[in-house]
């Protein structure tokens, strides 16, 4: 992985930066360092999307990706398009029971998830890069493949790509590894788009 730096976007500015203060040491990639504390601090940066009033509760799958670990963030050059860049973010984390099925492996709903949450970081790293800033968004559709099973204590390692990054749709891609013995579980890919405004009431 190159280590060049991808400079901060100018249309970033000190309000946008971040009241905490992440350690970045031992995240590796080109990101700058304040994607990195933006991206690294997973519970201030997926708070910024959920509603204050939702921000205290044990909502679906939040002591899961309090246990995230960020160990690279990166933004380059896509290798077939030059002129466009690529996020890439790794996740790492291990195989509890919260993420089981009655086999005692991870749920395919858990891995599916898991695709949604980590694919999306790829995309915002690339926002960020280019904008300074992020973009709230919705998925349209996760495609799912599953390779092997993974059980509890194993540590998994997600390799998330971005593909396209369009005005209104983006794409992403990922793959769940078992790094404990070294196989793929799963692969998914993940299509959003920006969120339509709610409808006007019938009055």
């Amino acid at each position: 992985m190159a280590s060049t730096s991808v400079s901060r976007s100018p249309n970033s500015t000190a309000a946008n930066k971040p009241s905490f203060q992440f350690d970045v040491s031992k995240v590796a990639g080109n990101a700058s360092v304040e994607i990195k504390e933006r991206i690294g601090n997973i519970k201030e940066f997926f708070s910024k999307f959920v509603p204050e009033q939702y921000r205290d509760t044990p909502f679906f799958g939040r002591a899961i990706q309090d246990r995230f670990e960020i160990t690279e963030v990166s933004v380059l050059p896509k290798p077939d398009e030059p002129s466009k860049l690529e996020g890439r973010v790794v996740v790492e984390l291990d195989v509890e029971e919260d993420m089981i099925n009655g086999g005692g492996n991870i749920h395919g709903g858990c891995s599916a998830w898991l695709v949604d949450m980590c694919s999306s970081l790829a995309m915002s790293a690339v926002n960020l890069t280019k904008e300074g800033k992020d973009y709230p968004s919705v998925s349209q559709a996760i495609n799912m493949i599953y390779h092997s099973p993974a059980s509890v204590g194993d540590r998994l390692r997600l390799i998330n790509t971005s593909m396209s990054m369009g005005k209104r749709t983006t794409s992403a891609r990922t793959e769940i590894w078992n790094v404990t013995h070294h196989r793929l579980v799963a692969s998914g890919t993940h299509v959003k788009m920006m969120p339509s405004p709610p409808p006007k009431a019938n009055l």
